[in-house]
């Protein structure tokens, strides 16, 4: 029963380690950088809410 822990503690760690590495990696770097701006990419929503206001009335 250990030893079957132990590889299984063994093939996660590997699997981790790959999804780290591939994350990083310098073929991500543009993908990385693209959606690290997404938060700014959306409209600010008080201006929304400013144009709301004035198209109602």
């Amino acid at each position: 029963m250990g030893l079957l822990n132990g590889l299984a503690t063994i093939i996660a760690m590997l699997t981790f380690l790959g999804i780290v590495v591939w994350a990083f990696s310098k073929g991500r770097a543009d993908a990385n950088r693209e959606a690290s701006m997404l938060p700014f990419a959306v409209p600010d929503e008080r201006l929304m809410d400013k144009k709301k206001e004035e198209t109602h009335e």
